[in-house]
């Protein structure tokens, strides 16, 4: 039988890259790339040959194996495997590139930045103080060649070639025999007499020193070059010059080398090397100091190295959202390295751990995830967003916090387009009915408004004849006066969205009804809209073959190229009045007056009216749009990373302090009709089975309200002058309105009143309640009548009788 003898090399579970070696320490190594088999996984090998006749290099390159293999530090190169046989020495480290290489490579794409090189130098100094104070090793070989870099840009100290004890044990310092490597030796080795005095990490030091010369000059020339610092920066050369000094015994101990450079004003005290410091230790530090890191992290991402934050910051952020309770404070950084991911690593990294998330109940968490949502909603497929993601997010339009019911209403326009047809059409339209119908914040009305007309392409044929034309009608009589305007632009801004019958005996009428309205702003939008709608009738009166052209996307499945339009036209609605919301977070939840658009209701006769202060200028739509713009974005800069200072428990308290305030309007001496408090509202109900619940988008506007006729006296608004300023002796043309309004009944508190949102559809089912009861009431009686009759005819039967027909 025939034994063949394996080959180990073949065995070996790493191989060589085909390409040609990287370089390496200057000697017998060179290094090559290589991977694993089993997992493809970058490493690199280094590797000797075994000649004959040198067998003293090739104790050396054996006493690095095994001085490689047994040391472990995080600044030293790692060891993962190793080989060897009577032919060659392979060891396998950690993936690295020569630190010459990667200063060049850096230096072709600008450079690397000064706090780079700092942390660089500072994991050197600190592999020299490990090997010297820990061990009693002196590395005898600190040079260029030595240095290693990682991936994340971290320096590892290698080339353990000439390493020897400062014990004496084992003999002095092996010989080198390299010219490239003895112009490093310290000047005190040539000096053969025992009268200089030296400690044990002197040589080593002027190394380092040299080294520092080779990081900002480039390659040493000669020894004599060190007098001349050159490009080492000035907070450096001082601790440099200790470094290089002629006198061994003054050059420091590498711990005390730190320690000079960390002072307050050093080389190496700055936010990268502190951050690097910490992350180090972050798994021994308090709960409170990890939450306060990660907190100020975001802001020093910009200026760290793209490789930095890519394979060391975001590995810790996963691992403390995933171990560490980190809660929501990591989503903000986690957000800003993920920018620098691929969109394959994006959806191996990011989303499993947002998708996570989502079924979190913290409401910080929620509301952070809710307010970011663009940064990573294009890396979500549907399948995700509608099994995972959406039914958790639909919870937040139950919320009891205004801030997260109004940035779930804004996220939906980043869904919609992922949702399918049961999510998108039944769904999330049963809770914007709702939110549109009951929400108790003036600002979620109308920006469920803006979002449904921003959406409105996306919804099926049938969802869009249903709900569109309720939706922005319902819109229209809100009390307050942004949601009237929002609904006006609903209009408009879906405005292909609808056949010409429903344009002129839907829309219109509902628009006109606007024109009278107490607010300049609405009725200035509700005026340019009755334009566009009377442009396209006409235009389909005066040529009716382009009937079937302007009514191509009334029975579309979908149009998501509308989406845009409709985007431009309500864009300003969901920023312009977002900022009442999140002020009920704050310690003050007491609304600015200059912040909120306040709509006037009437007064009734006998109250007082405070007086109303009159504006400078007429307040046009694109005024308010404009004013109201540039606040939330001044609010929304100062408060995007503030969710974690608020009291969330002090919420029900600062919505008990809006509640003792009027909802709509500034609360005066006297009670005005419309006033809406948080007790007046009625519960908000959670069961949503039937379009024929209360607030239905199907209980329809189409049924016009009596109108009454104008009381004496009033104009037509043909005779007003509506683009000039009104002479001071005229008073406003709608006054009698409000005069004819504040004659009325007061209103129920229970009920919206005169502008109530339920309208027709609320009077018509109370009317049939009422004759359903009327009907029971005959019927029981008929049927009492009937018994009573029965029972007077026959008699009593007596016990036992038997009934004869």
């Amino acid at each position: 039988m025939w034994f063949f003898a394996r080959d180990p090399v073949r065995d070996f579970p790493f191989e060589l890259s085909p390409e040609p070696p990287e370089g390496g320490p200057p000697g017998p190594w060179t290094l090559h790339r290589g991977r694993k088999k089993a997992t493809g996984s970058a490493v690199s090998i280094f590797v000797y040959d075994v000649k004959a006749g040198a067998e003293e290099q090739t104790q050396v390159a054996k006493a690095a194996f095994k001085r490689l293999k047994t040391l472990r530090h995080p600044n030293i190169l790692a060891y993962i495997d190793g080989l060897e046989t009577e032919k060659c020495l392979h060891i396998v480290t950690e993936a690295v590139t020569p630190l010459g290489t990667y200063l060049k490579t850096r230096a072709e794409a600008g450079g690397l930045k000064e706090q780079e090189l700092s942390w660089g130098l500072h994991q050197i100094v600190k592999a020299l103080s490990f090997l010297v104070n820990d061990c009693n090793l002196i590395h005898n070989n600190v040079c260029m060649a030595a240095v290693f870099v990682d991936r994340a840009g971290e320096w590892k100290l290698g080339g353990l070639d000439y390493m020897y004890s400062a014990q004496g044990n084992g003999g002095g310092p092996p010989s080198k025999g390299i010219p490239e490597l003895e112009q490093y030796d310290p000047p005190e080795l040539a000096d053969h007499s025992s009268r200089a005095v030296k400690e044990k990490w002197s040589a080593d030091m002027w190394r380092l020193g040299c080294l520092i010369w080779e990081v900002f000059n480039g390659s040493l020339p000669r020894a004599a070059a060190l007098r001349n610092p050159g490009k080492i920066p000035k907070s450096l050369v001082t601790h440099y010059c200790e470094l290089v000094g002629a006198n061994p015994k003054v050059r420091p101990n590498p711990a005390r080398f730190l320690q000079n450079c960390r002072a307050p004003g050093g080389f190496m005290s700055n936010r990268f090397v502190e951050t690097n410091l910490f992350l180090e230790e972050i798994q021994i530090k308090e709960p409170a100091e990890k939450q306060k890191f990660f907190q100020e992290l975001s802001k020093s991402l910009d200026s760290f190295p793209e490789d930095f934050c890519r394979h060391k910051v975001l590995p810790q952020l996963l691992t403390a959202f995933e171990f560490g309770n980190a809660g929501a404070v990591v989503l903000t950084p986690l957000f800003k390295v993920g920018k620098f991911l691929s969109a394959e690593e994006y959806q191996q990294k990011i989303i499993p751990v947002v998708v996570k998330m989502f079924s979190s109940t913290d409401r910080a968490m929620r509301i952070r995830l809710l307010q970011q949502m663009e940064q990573f909603i294009q890396y979500l497929d549907e399948p995700t967003v509608n099994t995972q993601i959406f039914p958790h997010v639909v919870h937040g339009f139950l919320d009891t916090n205004p801030a997260i019911r109004e940035q779930t209403v804004k996220s939906m326009l980043l869904l919609a387009p992922k949702l399918n047809e049961t999510n998108l059409n039944v769904e999330l339209m049963k809770h914007f009915a709702r939110l549109q119908a009951k929400d108790d914040q003036g600002p979620i009305r109308c920006n469920t408004t803006v979002c449904l007309g921003k959406i409105g392409s996306y919804l099926s044929a049938t969802t869009r004849h249903r709900v569109l034309t309720s939706a922005f009608s319902r819109a229209t009589k809100d009390p307050f006066a942004p949601s009237r305007v929002a609904g006006v632009l609903g209009f408009a801004a879906t405005h292909n969205l609808y056949s010409v019958d429903d344009c002129a005996h839907k829309i219109l009428p509902v628009l006109c009804g606007l024109t009278v309205d107490p607010e300049k702003s609405v009725r200035d939008q509700a005026f340019k809209t009755i334009r566009s709608f009377l442009s396209k009738l006409e235009s389909v009166s005066e040529d009716p073959t382009q009937l079937a052209e302007v009514e191509k996307d009334v029975h579309a499945a979908s149009s998501p190229g509308a989406g845009g339009a409709a985007a431009s036209w309500a864009g300003w609605a969901v920023t312009g009045v977002s900022s009442l919301t999140s002020k009920l977070i704050r310690a003050h939840p007491t609304p600015m007056p200059s912040e909120i658009t306040v709509t006037q209701r009437p007064v009734p006769e006998g109250d007082a009216a405070p007086p109303a202060p009159a504006p400078d200028t007429p307040t046009t739509s694109s005024h308010w749009e404009t004013q109201e713009e540039d606040k939330d974005t001044a609010e929304d800069s100062t408060t995007a990373d503030r969710w974690d200072d608020e009291d969330w428990g002090s919420l029900e308290e600062a919505e008990s302090v809006l509640a003792q305030q009027d909802d709509w309007s500034v609360k005066g001496p006297g009670s005005r009709a419309g006033q809406v408090s948080h007790s007046d509202h009625r519960p908000l109900e959670s069961d949503w089975n039937s379009w024929e619940a209360e607030g239905s988008w199907d209980q329809g506007w189409q049924e016009p309200s009596s109108v009454e006729p104008p009381p004496e006296g009033t104009r037509p608004a043909s005779e007003y002058n509506w683009g000039g300023a009104e002479p001071s002796d005229k008073g406003d043309p709608f006054a009698a309105l409000s005069v004819r309004s504040s004659a009325q009944p007061r209103p129920d508190p229970d009920s919206w009143g005169e502008d109530s949102w339920e309208g027709v559809e609320a009077e018509s089912r109370q009317m049939k309640a009422e004759l359903a009861r009327k009907k029971r009431e005959e019927r029981r009686r008929e049927m009492e009548a009937k018994r009573a009759e029965k029972k007077a005819t026959k008699g009593p039967m007596k016990l036992g009788a038997r009934k004869l027909d």
